[in-house]
């Protein structure tokens, strides 16, 4: 079974439970487990956030969801001014304990492929996907040795 869905919120806090609620809802319904929910809702949260902290004077983003059995792909669009995010500089460069850009980190380790682009319509893009399955998704394996 697919679900898609595109929701226009206005860009202030209180859309974001609206959000993660309509999100949570889809996924329980299609089964997803519930680590990868939680995964995925924190990811979304961080990148509503985002957008709500940094999109500027624009009065509204857009959040469009497609979910698979295989894979959840979320896109948030804004009007704001953008940045451009190398994940591998980013990461190097910021102490754990600084606020600014966590949500970044947070993200890039929540979802399996994250990217930032300036869409053709002059918009700017976060989208973020995860596999939803076990055996499409390669989890570290915690072994304890003897003593």
């Amino acid at each position: 079974m697919n679900i898609e869905f595109s929701v226009r919120l206005p860009a202030d806090a209180e859309s974001v439970p609206l959000m993660r609620g309509l999100l949570r809802q889809a996924l329980e319904h299609l089964g997803v487990a519930e680590v990868r929910i939680e995964e995925i809702v924190l990811a979304l949260t961080e990148a509503c956030a985002n957008v709500i902290d940094h999109a500027g004077e624009h009065e509204e983003y857009q959040v469009d969801v497609a979910i698979t059995d295989e894979l959840c792909v979320i896109s948030v669009l804004d009007d704001g001014q953008g940045f451009e995010f190398d994940p591998d500089s980013h990461a190097s460069s910021r102490s754990p304990l600084e606020d600014h850009g966590r949500g970044l980190i947070l993200m890039q380790a929540l979802v399996d492929r994250l990217q930032f682009v300036k869409a053709e319509d002059g918009r700017h893009r976060v989208t973020l996907e995860k596999r939803l399955s076990s055996e499409a998704q390669s989890q570290p394996h915690l072994r304890l040795l003897p003593d």
